[in-house]
C-alpha cells in the first residue's frame, strides 16, 4: 500500500480568496498533474488535512480524478482535533462539511477540541507514520504556517526513507506559463 500526504499553504497565504481565482486554477492544474502521476505510480490513498487552501484543494482534485481512475485509489481527510473548523465562517464550514462527505474516510487524530499545540505536533507525527511520502506546495523562501510541517517532514526524512517533494513558487510560475500556453493552443485549435 502506498499512502501520499499532500499539504501546503493556506489559501490566504497565497492570496486566494475565491474559488475562481486564476491562481487557484493553476494550483488545481499542478495538483491534477501531480496526483495523476502518483496514481499511475501506485498510490492507494491520497491523504490530506482540512485546512483551507492546498489541503482542501488537493482532496477536491483527487475526488475529481476518481472518474478518470475508478477504484484505483481512495481519499482521506485527517483533522488534527475534534471540532476542527467550527470557528470558521458559514461558507468555509459548508466547504469543509461537503468535503468530509466526499472523501472515502475522515477522522480526527485527537478526539478533543483544540487544547494545545501538542495536538498539532501529534497530528504531524500521525501523518508521518501513516503515509509513505509527501508533496508540499511550499517555497522555503516564502515561509508560512506550513514551515512547521516542512521542518518536521525534513527531520523525519533525515532518519527514515520518506521522500518529500516541494512545489515551489518557481514551479507554480512554470505551471502557470504551461497552463496559459495550453489555453492559447486550445483556442487556436477551435
Amino acid at each position: 500500500m502506498s499512502r501520499l500526504w499532500i499539504t501546503g499553504y493556506r489559501s490566504y497565504e497565497l492570496g486566494v480568496f475565491k474559488d475562481d481565482d486564476p491562481k487557484r486554477k493553476v494550483i488545481d492544474y499542478v495538483l491534477t498533474n501531480e496526483l495523476r502521476q502518483a496514481i499511475i505510480n501506485g498510490t492507494d490513498w491520497i491523504i490530506s488535512g482540512g485546512q483551507l487552501g492546498v489541503e482542501q484543494w488537493s482532496l477536491t482534485v483527487a475526488n475529481h480524478l476518481k472518474t478518470e481512475y475508478p477504484g484505483e485509489f481512495e481519499t482521506a481527510m485527517m483533522l488534527p482535533f475534534a471540532e476542527f473548523g467550527d470557528n470558521w465562517n458559514d461558507s468555509n464550514q459548508i466547504k469543509l462539511a461537503k468535503l468530509k462527505q466526499a472523501v472515502d474516510f475522515y477522522a480526527s487524530v485527537s478526539q478533543q477540541p483544540y487544547q494545545s499545540p501538542q495536538q498539532l505536533r501529534n497530528y504531524q507525527e500521525f501523518m508521518l507514520s501513516h503515509t509513505d511520502q509527501v508533496i508540499m506546495i511550499y517555497d522555503l523562501d516564502n515561509p508560512g504556517k506550513s514551515q512547521y510541517d516542512f521542518d518536521k517532514i525534513k527531520k523525519f526524512a533525515d532518519n527514515h526513507p520518506y521522500p518529500y517533494r516541494l512545489i515551489t513558487f518557481d514551479d507554480l510560475q512554470n505551471a502557470a506559463d504551461e497552463y496559459q500556453e495550453n489555453l492559447n493552443n486550445s483556442f487556436q485549435d477551435d
